[in-house]
C-alpha cells in the first residue's frame, strides 16, 4: 500500500488539539484582524469546540463591528453576541459554532 503524498503547495500537518478557544484582536488592524480569523477559523476547523471568545477590545468599536460582520459571512459560525459583564462586555464577541 503506498501512502499518498498531500498536494504540492499543502502544509500537511497533523491535527493539533491544544487549539484555545479564543484569540485576540486588540491592537491589530481591520485587514490583519481579517487575516488573523481566517486563520483561527481554519485552525478549529476540526476542534469540536462549541463557543469561542473573540477579544476586540473596546477602542473605537471598529474592531468590534467588523468582527461582527466577519463572523454573520463565516460558515462555522451559529450566532455571536457580546460578552456578558463577566465575559469581557463589550470588549469580546462570543461566537457559537455549528455542530
Amino acid at each position: 500500500e503506498t501512502h499518498r503524498k498531500p498536494p504540492s503547495g499543502v502544509n500537511y500537518e497533523p491535527f493539533k488539539q491544544e487549539i484555545s478557544a479564543e484569540v485576540s484582536l486588540r491592537g491589530l488592524t481591520v485587514e490583519e484582524a481579517g487575516e488573523k480569523l481566517d486563520k483561527y477559523f481554519d485552525d478549529i476547523a476540526l476542534a469540536n469546540l462549541s463557543t469561542v471568545r473573540i477579544v476586540h477590545g473596546k477602542g473605537t468599536g471598529a474592531l468590534r463591528r467588523f468582527v461582527r460582520e466577519y463572523l454573520s459571512r463565516q460558515p462555522m459560525v451559529e450566532s455571536s453576541e457580546l460578552g456578558q459583564w463577566n465575559e469581557g462586555g463589550d470588549g469580546v464577541t462570543i461566537a457559537r459554532l455549528k455542530e
